[in-house]
């Protein structure tokens, strides 16, 4: 889902004031936190990545490569894996997964506290979604790989267009859509965390047409 990256949660490494870093670090939710005690000098590496990949993901947002739709599209789907494969190809395959199952634990817990992120409310559908894309990512590069990020960024797109990865399914005016192709009215998706939004595949050519028109 539509939901920046962990940056924030790893602030508490880089930072020179001890006592800040403990008020930091207790903030961070269980999954997090847990990540963070078991990889530690990974922590800092993590949020360059992260920030990085934040910043890839908006630039990509702007261009006619993908669908523009950073929220269950093609840029959310592309976000996803091109931050699994930069933790794999600086941290490996182990670590890199074991963040992006944490993230989506939080996710859950932000639906639990019904805490809003860009406007949207976790869902189970687009943490699905995002643990499916992560697992793709994961497969494009493996760890100390030469592969240069314009390259690394071009392979994930090159997937995405292929079918490889997964987006929710919505219509030309981004109402979610049920596998039947009904628009499913907003209303019906407060507060749920199980709803009826649809995976399909990435390759979508009709919702990429409708998206660059």
């Amino acid at each position: 889902m539509k939901k920046s990256l962990p940056i924030i949660f790893f602030t508490f490494v880089i930072s020179t004031n001890a006592q800040s870093d403990f008020k930091r670090f207790f903030k961070l939710s269980g999954p997090i936190k847990t990540w963070v005690l078991f990889h530690p000098f990974k922590a800092k590496k993590s949020l360059k990545i992260s920030m990085e990949t934040n910043r890839v993901a908006d630039s990509i947002r702007k261009t006619n490569l993908l669908d523009g739709d950073p929220a269950g599209g093609q840029v959310d789907a592309f976000r996803h894996a091109y931050w699994m494969a930069r933790l794999r190809q600086e941290l490996g395959k182990s670590s890199a997964r074991s963040l992006g199952k944490a993230h989506e634990r939080d996710n859950y817990i932000t639906y639990k506290k019904r805490k809003l992120e860009d406007g949207v409310l976790p869902d189970e559908i687009s943490s699905e979604m995002d643990l499916y894309n992560n697992e793709e990512g994961l497969k494009l590069i493996r760890k100390n790989s030469e592969v240069s990020k314009n390259g690394l960024i071009f392979r994930i797109v090159n997937a995405i267009h292929a079918g490889k990865m997964k987006i929710i399914k919505k219509d030309k005016n981004g109402n979610f859509l049920t596998c039947d192709g009904k628009i499913i009215p907003k209303e019906s998706l407060k507060g749920k965390w199980k709803n009826n939004k649809c995976l399909i595949s990435s390759k979508s050519i009709n919702r990429l047409s409708n998206y660059l028109k």
